[in-house]
Formats: structure tokens, C-alpha cells, sequence
């Protein structure tokens, strides 16, 4: 592995910023630290790069036990959110900042930078100063500043954060293109799930300073281990047992939909992607509901629900099926759950539900 965290904890105060964390970054992965603010994610990074004291547990790096190395010691590129470029040097000398203070000859840090400026894409660009580049553009110099010494791990602090959302996007597929290409290990710090998603090879979820679940995206998104995870990797609807209980039968005859073995305190979990919207019953259990509200956002369409008992539901469908039912607000529909997740009191799993 060439990140991993063991136990870790830091206390700033009163307030435990860092609670028993352990996680693993295999060599060569972009792996994501995904979370709300206030759940620990720099600090982390902080503590992984050495430019902050954890109370205890460890830090290894490419196999090499890093807890008590200084910085200059660490092998860590870092990227932070507002750049951190030398204002009164070119884009050439503060990608070059780095290979000089390794006191490397001219000729092979003229040879890296040209390297580097062809890699980020902006070989015309290496006399300007970083005023005169876009925030986009300033923020390639700085990770190809960080790339230059050729980091044993790749460290970013929220690094689009100070960017606007269109060039945050562009942004985000050159900074996958690129790891494609360079391979260097790297942990990626982001409160945003779509970047996290767009990204990573894997996300490590944090909540109040522990980590709430680890893996693959996507498996994260279908298999969530907590009623937190499910609600921060998208949009959700949550409903009570009861709610579900007055789902109608598909056909007249046919017993009341009934989740066995469940406490009356379980919570149903539903994604609006996995409603189905119909002019009827149409042979399946159903809720009987009226459109609210209709709003359409480019390819998609969002749907909001309320049911007989007042219950409101969210629900996402493509536009061509919005159009094939000629759906319009104030009317009357019913929907059917495809897939519900089912969480007991303590906050458990139980299992996927589908009808």
C-alpha cells in the first residue's frame, strides 16, 4: 500500500477533529476523503503530509513508517485550494521551485519543466506570471509544481474548491486524464459527491471525524452501510414503516405489503431514480399521489410527490418517459417503489427490499 493511516486521532480542544481513523491507499489509485465539513477530511491530509501533529496513531508511506518524519522528508506533493503560487515568479520558475531547492542541474530542471508545462497543458504559457492566468490554469501550474519532484504520494486539498462550477467540471476530467497517465498514488480531498464520483477509484466516507464505509463509488451508492452514507451519496427518500404499510396490492385480492421481522422504528430508504411513476396500478403494488410539483432540468425531470397521508415523495425520471406519460402538476399517479434499503433503530443494514 502506499498510503496507510492507522488509528489515528487528533483533538483540537474540545472538539475531536480526527476519531480512531484507519484506511489504506493502494499504489497507484486516486482514492477520494469524501465528507461534510467539520468531519475531518484535511485534517487528515494535514496529518498524512506532515504539516500536522496527530495525537496518536500512524502514518505509513510506500512501506516506510512517516509518523515522525518531518515534511522535507515525506516525498508528498501537495495541492491546496487557493493555489499557493509565488506571485513574483513565472509559471517556469515556480514549477521549477522544487527541483532547485533538490539542487538539481539546470539543464535536467529545464528538461522536467518542459515536461511538466507539456503535461498540464500550457507550454505557451511558462514567461507569464500567475496573475495573468485564468484560476483554472493557476491551479494546473500547481499541481504540476507539486508533480516536479516527483512526489512518492500526491496529496489535494479541496483543489477546485475556489473555482466556478464549469471550470471545476473541465477540471475534473483533466485531473482523471492526468492520473491515467502519471500513475502517482493520490488522495483527493472533496465535500462534493459528483466530483468524488467523477474522480476517484475509491471514496473513504467521513463523518465527525471516523469513517462511516470505504470502496468503489458506485458499490458505495448501491450497498451504503449506514443510513449517513445513503443520504450523503445523493438525493433520498426516507419513510417511516408505516407510510410503506399503506401501499396498495396490484391486484384485488392480494395481502398488504408487508416488511417482515421489521421494528415499527426502521426507517425505508428509496432513491428517486427508483420510483416508478404510472397511470394506474397496472398489476403492482402502488401509492395512489398527486403531482405537486414538476420541474424539468435539462434530460431529467423531477417529480414532487404527496401521498394520501401527507407523506411527500421525491422522484427522478428521464424527460422521453415524462413525455410518453403526459405528466402535468395537480394530477393523480401512482408510484412503486423498485428498490427500498431498510435500516433498523441502531442505524444498521438490513437488506435491499424489491418488489
Amino acid at each position: 500500500m502506499a498510503i496507510t493511516v492507522r488509528h489515528l486521532s487528533k483533538r483540537f480542544g474540545s472538539f475531536q477533529a480526527v476519531d480512531d481513523v484507519s484506511f489504506e491507499v493502494p499504489a497507484g489509485e486516486l482514492v477520494a476523503l469524501l465528507g461534510p465539513s467539520g468531519s475531518g477530511k484535511s485534517t487528515i491530509l494535514r496529518i498524512i503530509a506532515g504539516l500536522e501533529d496527530a495525537d496518536t496513531g500512524e502514518v505509513e508511506l510506500t512501506g516506510e513508517d512517516a509518523t515522525n518524519l518531518p515534511v522535507q522528508r515525506r516525498g508528498v506533493g501537495f495541492v491546496f485550494q487557493h493555489y499557493a503560487l509565488f506571485r513574483h515568479m513565472t509559471i517556469r520558475q515556480n514549477i521549477a521551485f522544487g527541483l532547485e531547492v533538490q539542487k538539481l542541474r539546470r539543464p535536467e530542471i529545464r528538461r522536467r519543466v518542459d515536461e511538466l508545462l507539456d503535461l498540464v497543458q500550457l507550454t505557451g504559457y511558462a514567461s507569464r506570471y500567475p496573475s495573468q492566468l485564468s484560476g483554472g490554469q493557476r491551479q494546473r501550474v500547481a499541481l504540476a509544481r507539486a508533480l516536479a519532484p516527483a512526489p512518492k504520494v500526491l496529496l489535494l486539498d479541496e483543489p477546485f474548491g475556489a473555482l466556478d462550477s464549469k471550470v471545476r467540471e473541465e477540471l475534473r476530467t483533466w485531473l482523471r486524464k492526468l492520473h491515467d497517465e502519471v500513475h502517482v498514488t493520490s488522495l483527493f480531498v472533496t465535500h462534493d459527491q459528483q466530483e468524488a464520483f467523477e474522480v476517484s477509484d475509491q471514496l473513504v466516507v467521513l463523518n465527525h471525524g471516523r469513517v462511516e464505509q470505504m470502496g468503489p463509488p458506485q458499490w458505495l451508492y448501491e450497498n451504503p452501510a449506514s443510513p449517513f452514507v445513503t443520504e450523503f451519496l445523493g438525493a433520498v427518500n426516507v419513510l417511516k414503516l408505516e407510510t410503506v404499510a399503506t401501499i396498495q396490492p396490484g391486484h384485488l385480492g392480494d395481502p398488504p405489503l408487508v416488511l417482515p421481522g421489521r421494528s415499527q422504528s426502521s426507517l425505508v430508504y428509496v432513491r428517486p431514480h427508483d420510483l416508478e411513476i404510472t397511470r394506474s396500478i397496472n398489476g403492482r403494488p402502488a401509492w395512489p399521489s398527486r403531482i405537486k410539483k414538476l420541474t424539468r432540468l435539462g434530460g431529467l425531470v423531477r417529480l414532487e410527490l404527496v401521498l394520501d397521508d401527507g407523506t411527500n415523495l421525491l422522484v427522478q425520471l428521464t424527460r422521453e418517459s415524462c413525455l410518453e406519460l403526459a405528466l402535468a402538476e395537480g394530477e393523480s399517479v401512482f408510484v412503486t417503489p423498485k428498490d427500498m434499503k431498510v435500516f433498523h433503530e441502531s442505524a444498521s443494514f438490513v437488506e435491499d427490499y424489491a418488489i
